[in-house]
């Protein structure tokens, strides 16, 4: 998917960048370890789904800031503590419970696959989510 330009009255949008290939490689390793969880583009950038149903696990993107951004679902009281911890995290303007973090050089992937593993059991029905290997859970 490549960046677009809109143009609205005139005045020229910033395009958001593609999704660097090795941060998009590493995010597959993790869903890799998840059942039942594909990969598709989405409006921009890439997501995953838990397959079978509508339920987003996560969505990265670009922005216009020409940051890029993962978003994932948080348990309820965990969200307001993303919120609260700033930079790199933030609590996402749509849903409830979608949180997320900015993804960059310095991210902890280790880190990101445990964010992300809560995030598939929260989405997934019971049968994966006992297929799901979480230690210490």
């Amino acid at each position: 998917m490549s960046a677009v330009c809109v143009t609205f009255v005139g005045v020229p949008r910033p395009t958001r960048p593609d999704v660097p290939g090795a941060y998009v490689a590493r995010l597959r390793a993790i869903f890799a370890r998840l059942p039942a969880c594909r990969e598709e583009d989405a409006w921009v950038g890439v997501r995953w789904r838990v397959e079978g149903t509508t339920a987003t696990v996560a969505h990265v993107f670009g922005g216009e800031d020409q940051l890029f951004r993962i978003v994932f679902r948080a348990e309820p009281e965990e969200v307001m503590a993303f919120q609260h911890l700033g930079a790199p995290y933030f609590k996402a303007e749509w849903g409830g419970n979608v949180v997320g973090m900015i993804v960059d050089d310095d991210t902890d992937w280790v880190e990101v696959g445990e964010l992300l593993t809560d995030s598939f059991c929260l989405q997934a029905p019971q049968r994966l989510v006992d297929l799901v290997d979480r230690p210490g859970a």
